[in-house]
């Protein structure tokens, strides 16, 4: 049995990691409210985006003139898996959770006869897929020195992932991030971003009509590449919102688990201490009957 010693510095222990993870807890609340915020303020213009990338998409035929990122390559034979993960821990399973859906993907891929290759973005997805996939990670795209990944890295993250295509370096690329439910649901998402998929159309009623200048395909080729930036925009924020309000949740549960174990290793450092008490007395009132 621990000495009263031990029993005390692991309660003082505990209670200093329960002081840290209820500072963290209150911290991720407040960062999730203007995530949360963030993300569900870009949702209308992605899909009023995807609206007019529709009626557009519906007006021409895809044909080898097509914009690349919509007609595609002719081959779906190389995949490339761009994951996002954060660059911070202590979010519970966040970034597992996206790892595993991008690892059932390449699983399904290979069993297909697919090459597959990753896209890291964030430090946290790294260990486990330069682990299993070592030879098959094509680009890591550090945020590191980014407080909060914004705009200015998903065109970056985009105009990467257009050159490697233009070169030829993937067919198909798939996106992995987590769409922001609740503080409580976070759902690991994947997305076909590359070739675009066309958007379905919305009923339109009968008596409009929609004329564009210039043509639909000059408009639909200066659009494709917005388009895919907003995507990815849109990853980064569910993203960092999810991460928030997994961390906050996870705080939470580890600042309750906490208590619990405070309470019951002050059961057991005063049950101990009574016994040394107890001890103490009989051995007194022993030595006094001696005599």
């Amino acid at each position: 049995m621990a000495s009263l010693k031990e029993l005390k510095g692991r309660i003082n222990s505990v209670k200093s990691t329960q002081k840290i993870t209820k500072a963290k807890q209150m911290v991720s609340a407040a960062k999730l409210r203007k995530a949360q915020a963030a993300a569900e303020a870009a949702r209308p213009y992605a899909a009023r985006l995807a609206e007019v990338m529709a009626s557009l998409a519906s007006k021409i035929t895809v044909a080898e003139n097509s914009p690349k990122l919509l007609a595609g390559t002719g081959s779906d034979q190389v995949h490339l898996l761009v994951v996002m993960n954060s660059d911070k821990g202590l979010a519970g399973a966040f970034n597992s959770n996206i790892v595993k859906a991008a690892r059932v993907k390449a699983q399904e891929l290979e069993a297909a006869g697919k090459t597959v290759l990753f896209y890291l973005v964030g430090r946290k997805g790294r260990p486990v897929i330069r682990r299993e996939y070592p030879k098959q990670i094509a680009h890591m795209f550090d945020t590191t020195d980014v407080r909060y990944p914004g705009f200015n890295e998903a065109e970056r993250i985009a105009d990467e992932l257009v050159a490697m295509y233009e070169a030829g370096k993937f067919d198909v690329a798939h996106l992995f991030y987590s769409k922001f439910r609740s503080a409580l649901l976070q759902e690991p998402t994947d997305q076909q971003i590359i070739p675009v998929p066309a958007p379905k159309a919305a009923a339109v009623a009968a008596d409009s009509v929609t004329e564009y200048e210039p043509d639909e395909e000059e408009i639909l080729a200066a659009l494709l590449p917005r388009y895919l930036k907003t995507q990815l925009f849109g990853a980064l924020l569910e993203n960092a919102a999810s991460e928030q309000g997994a961390s906050m949740t996870a705080m939470d549960n580890a600042t309750r688990n906490a208590g619990d174990l405070i309470k019951k290793l002050t059961i057991v450092y005063n049950r101990t201490r009574q016994a040394a008490i107890t001890t103490e007395l009989v051995e007194i009132i022993a030595g006094a009957e001696a005599l």
